[in-house]
């Protein structure tokens, strides 16, 4: 596949889980929200906390999606092995690693003030899993890239 090809295709998938993304954040999970609400009208006090928490862990994502959309620039430039695609990659793995601290720290203190269930945090473990995962693969792909990097900038500079 051409790296403008490959390009497009990254690019289509980036504003894909753009999309998705802000469909679950804006409409579905406000809904499952009100829906809870409904079924337990206890819960009315702990859904904007629990919304407002899940829209800034929203912020660090879309971050991601915006590094990602240059990374797929580059590599459409036909410049897959950049220093600047390293620190892109490098930005996404503290995003990923950070906004995975955040969302465990904060149901812990929900946990502490009584509002989240402690059920709740077995689909916490497995999202700030799923972030560790992402912040670890990108770290890795981040020093691969950089050497790869320096590799390509010594044979630039070989007769």
């Amino acid at each position: 596949m051409k790296s403008d090809a490959l390009a497009r295709w990254l690019k289509l998938i980036i504003v894909g889980v753009g999309i998705c993304g802000l469909l679950t954040y804006m409409v579905i999970l406000p809904r499952f929200g009100v829906y809870l609400v409904d079924q337990n009208s206890m819960l009315e006090k702990n859904l904007t906390p629990w919304m407002v928490l899940l829209w800034v862990s929203a912020v660090p994502c879309y971050a991601v999606l915006y590094l990602g959309w240059k990374i797929a620039t580059n590599i459409g430039n036909d410049e897959s092995f950049t220093i600047d695609n390293s620190k892109y990659l490098k930005w996404i793995a503290y995003l990923a690693l950070g906004d995975s601290v955040f969302v465990f720290v904060a149901h812990v203190i929900f946990l502490i003030l009584d509002m989240s269930a402690s059920v709740v945090m077995l689909v916490i473990i497995v999202v700030v899993f799923i972030g560790i995962a992402i912040s670890t693969g990108a770290a890795a792909l981040s020093h691969l890239v950089m050497k790869a990097a320096q590799i390509k900038e010594e044979n630039d500079l070989t007769i």
